[in-house]
């Protein structure tokens, strides 16, 4: 069977050529986070992990941010992106 791995597509609709896939394999979509602000998007996962087996519990932590600048003349409120 084909492993699923997820990535973000931003794109805008003034620039349909303004497109980048990020790869957030490992991450729910529920964990994945995007703002744009001041010409930037910034994308972000965090998930925490723990396991209890009764005698240790252990807790797996990860992180991930990455950040950009919009295409100039890109409109902010025009990025759109999907999961």
């Amino acid at each position: 069977s084909r492993t699923k791995r997820l990535g973000m597509v931003l794109n805008s609709c003034s620039t349909p050529n303004s497109l980048a896939l990020i790869d957030v394999k490992g991450f729910d979509p529920r964990d994945i986070t995007v703002t744009v602000k001041d010409g930037k998007v910034t994308v972000s996962a965090e998930r925490k992990l723990e396991c209890n087996t009764g005698l240790t519990k252990t807790c797996n932590y990860k992180k991930f941010v990455k950040e950009f600048s919009l295409p100039p003349g890109v409109d902010e409120k025009e990025v759109t992106y999907s999961v």
